[in-house]
């Protein structure tokens, strides 16, 4: 990692409101957002697109291995393009929802999705959201945040994304999904969903979006003074 790089780490389970908060708090700062998420649901995607087994881990390395991942910055949001296509809200979808968190777990997946991860401090300035941000990708930065809310609350915002999209699904259907996953991010063997040591815990359930967002970014430039940083502003 680029020692003059700040790195700005948000976790939290699907649905935490770690999106939402972490584009805010880039735009806010004028940093880079980075949504690891949606680089595990392109490579589900792709894999889905492409007829891989996505219980297939051999299958699903074998594949990861023969396309070529590049990453373009729009709007202030990191793209992740697999042979040079970015699937856009096709990640969102159902099918992909429901089999992420399978691909999400296999190690050789992880290892390579964080190589690019890490690279991307070549950007500059990052707010990078995921499950293993503050854990595994980046554990040494002091700016680690981890978002959670009522399992309810989640699957409510869940079902709005998809009625949204026009993404026909039942709140029941989202909230057993939101469980499942759930389970499988917190009990794999390789970066388990997790609160990273030092992470400042988060309820988004309780505050609006302006407020989760004043919330961290308070506490970023109150670290930073404390280490005597000059990146923040």
């Amino acid at each position: 990692m680029n020692e003059s790089v700040t790195v700005i780490a948000i976790d939290g389970p699907s649905a935490s409101g770690k999106s939402t908060v972490s584009r805010s708090v880039a735009k806010r700062l004028g940093f880079v957002h980075v949504d690891t998420g949606a680089m595990y649901r392109a490579v589900t995607w792709k894999a889905i697109e492409g007829g891989v087994n996505v219980e297939d881990n051999i299958a699903v390395i074998g594949m990861l291995h023969t396309v070529k991942i590049s990453f373009a910055v729009v709007e202030g949001t990191v793209r992740m393009l697999i042979d040079g296509v970015w699937p856009g809200d096709a990640v969102r979808e159902p099918r992909v929802a429901d089999k992420v968190s399978i691909v999400a777990a296999i190690p050789e997946v992880r290892e390579i999705l964080v190589h690019h991860q890490r690279s991307l401090t070549s950007l500059g300035n990052l707010v990078v959201e995921g499950r293993d941000i503050g854990s595994v990708v980046f554990p040494h930065t002091p700016y680690k945040f981890y978002l959670d809310a009522d399992p309810a609350v989640r699957a409510q915002r869940r079902q709005k994304d998809f009625a949204a999209a026009n993404i026909q699904t039942s709140t029941d259907a989202v909230a057993k999904n939101l469980q499942t996953r759930d389970r499988i991010d917190s009990q794999r063997a390789t970066a388990p969903l997790q609160i990273a040591l030092g992470a400042t815990v988060i309820d988004t359930g309780h505050f609006n979006i302006d407020e989760c967002t004043k919330i961290v970014v308070d506490h970023i430039r109150q670290q930073s003074t404390r280490r005597g940083a000059t990146t923040l502003s």
